[in-house]
């Protein structure tokens, strides 16, 4: 039943049972509500400091590194010691808070789980609420679950993998909880509820409670998150640096701060992370208006291009200065049933990890456990003699990079293939993310918010500007309406028309039709995305 009551400050209006119960208590509510009056007020005026600093972006300026925090960046300091359990990182799984895709990624081998309320996880209400039932059970130890379908049991093995929470970006809110008659902010949703059900059995464990925080875009985000954390620490009276947090460098202006972000936070953090997927997405978004900056098709920015080899670099070069892990970004491939198939996976794997770990990152992302052994396999070359990670490699001798670097144009083509495909990704995610599934696995690829978000921002921009497709096609709005059109059909084809009907195929299309032929660019799918899902 649906609970429109007040519980100590905080007004549910998502259905409830006695399972969301046990993790919307007096107490939990009470937690959240304290957090939302003190630090709500701060992130609103975070966030319209990202739409000026936007304006000036779309005004002509560029991101680069900030006078005033000069002294921050070239003084000597390091963050606080990296916990025991937090040294080895080599390779992490991650996946949404579902309870089967718990059980699967801590019985993987690899040695983290980042168990994910963001871009892999839609945030239907069900799906917040379940997920944090689902991770307090693995924090237990309890966690178990038998497949309706086929009697399949799932249960822990011995030595899971260490649990990392990623909570939801900034931008985003919780429409199902209310405060003073107002949405709260959903990182602080994940984060409390997170931290309230589980601090005392990971301290009794020996171990901390960590997180994730994404799509960061000032260090004035990160100092709020301390503050966050600091609060907390205190009201529980834990010690200073009990909650840990892994920072993703997924945005254009971060990379500019990874200084500034790794001071802000450093009694708390351990790591920066490349979220590539999204960076790309980010310096698309943050220099749309600048005809000179359209990158080509998806398919052909990987990290060998200069502006993304570049960032990794200078990502490794400034953890390492100051005593962080320094992960690598996503493998996001699906092993294939077919052997000759699988082993070209496989390669495009190796290679991708192999230029990670050759230059200096301590470890990895893969979306699937058949990935593990071959990111192991790659990282255990340079983890040689007890190494655990890779902090010996300060790159000091590397040139300087410069802002000009991290910002320079991408050679390529935009294909009319590439277009194509790129529309059939953004509508078969979008239908999925609308029906409760923020992980698809699509044409070999687990995509996540972030693909999707390459996907449509990429076409946005080349309409914008007028671009042509290698083929001599003009890029409007009347060209990408009838490929829509025609990819819909294919899609329709592939999925059938029982899935179609079932998983909003339809709102998708329009929804996708809506923001990519928008006159202003929508920040993130996901905000009107949001209004769709229950």
């Amino acid at each position: 039943m649906a609970d429109t009551s007040n519980r100590a400050g905080l007004t549910i209006t998502g259905q409830l049972n006695s399972d969301y119960d046990q993790i919307l208590t007096a107490e939990a509510c009470a937690f959240v509500t304290e957090l939302v009056r003190q630090f709500r007020p701060r992130l609103t005026e975070l966030l319209a400091d990202r739409i000026s600093r936007q304006q000036q972006f779309d005004n002509g300026a560029l991101p680069d590194f900030l006078p005033q925090t000069a002294t921050i960046r070239g003084s000597d300091w390091q963050i606080a010691p990296i916990p025991a359990d937090l040294q080895d990182r080599r390779v992490e799984i991650t996946g949404p808070v579902e309870r089967k895709m718990i059980i699967n990624a801590l019985n993987a081998d690899v040695k983290v789980f980042m168990a994910d309320f963001e871009d892999s996880q839609a945030p239907s209400w069900a799906g917040v609420i379940e997920g944090q039932i689902n991770l307090r059970d693995a924090n237990l130890g309890s966690i178990s679950y038998t497949d309706p379908q086929s009697g399949k049991h799932y249960a822990l093995k011995d030595n899971p993998a260490l649990l990392i929470a990623r909570v939801r970006g900034l931008h985003l809110w919780e429409k199902h909880l209310l405060v003073d008659g107002a949405q709260v902010p959903g990182s602080l949703v994940d984060f409390a509820l997170y931290f309230y059900h589980n601090w005392q059995t990971r301290l009794k464990n020996g171990s901390g409670v960590y997180y994730y925080l994404p799509k960061l875009q000032s260090y004035t985000e990160a100092k709020w998150w301390d503050d966050v954390f600091s609060f907390t620490e205190q009201k529980f009276k834990v010690a200073t640096g009990t909650i840990r947090a892994t920072v993703l460098i997924e945005t254009l202006p971060a990379v500019f701060e990874m200084d500034e972000i790794l001071y802000s936070l450093k009694d708390h953090i351990v790591a920066l992370n490349c979220g590539r997927w999204d960076y790309i997405f980010s310096y698309i978004k943050t220099l749309n208006n600048h005809a000179d900056r359209v990158l080509p098709d998806r398919q052909v920015v990987t990290m060998t291009k200069p502006f993304l080899n570049a960032y990794s670099r200078l990502l490794i070069k400034t953890c390492h200065k100051r005593g962080a892990l320094a992960m690598g970004g996503m493998a996001a491939f699906i092993p294939a049933k077919d052997a000759s198939e699988n082993e070209k996976i496989l390669a495009r794997v190796t290679a991708d990890k192999e230029l990670e770990a050759s230059n200096g990152h301590d470890g990895t992302w893969v979306a699937h456990p058949g990935l593990a052994a071959t990111a192991n396999g790659v990282f255990a070359k340079y983890l040689t003699g007890g190494k655990v990670n890779q902090l010996d490699v300060s790159r000091e001798q590397d040139a300087e990079i410069t802002a000009e670097q991290l910002l320079a144009p991408c050679e390529g083509e935009r294909t009319e293939e590439g277009m194509r495909t790129n529309i059939r990704v953004a509508l078969q995610y979008i239908a999925a993310w609308i029906s409760g599934k923020g992980c698809v696995p699509i044409y070999g690829l687990m995509e996540d918010a972030a693909t999707a978000e390459i996907s449509r921002t990429s076409i946005w921009q080349w309409i914008k500007h007028g671009k042509s497709l290698s083929n001599g096609k003009l890029i409007t709005k009347a060209l990408f309406a009838d490929f829509l059109e025609e990819e819909a059909k294919v899609v329709l084809q592939e999925v059938g028309s029982e899935t179609w009907q079932s998983q909003n195929f339809d709102r998708a299309k329009q929804l996708l039709l809506d923001i990519t032929t928008a006159d202003e660019l929508v920040e993130f799918l996901t905000l009107p995305a949001y209004q769709l899902l229950d």
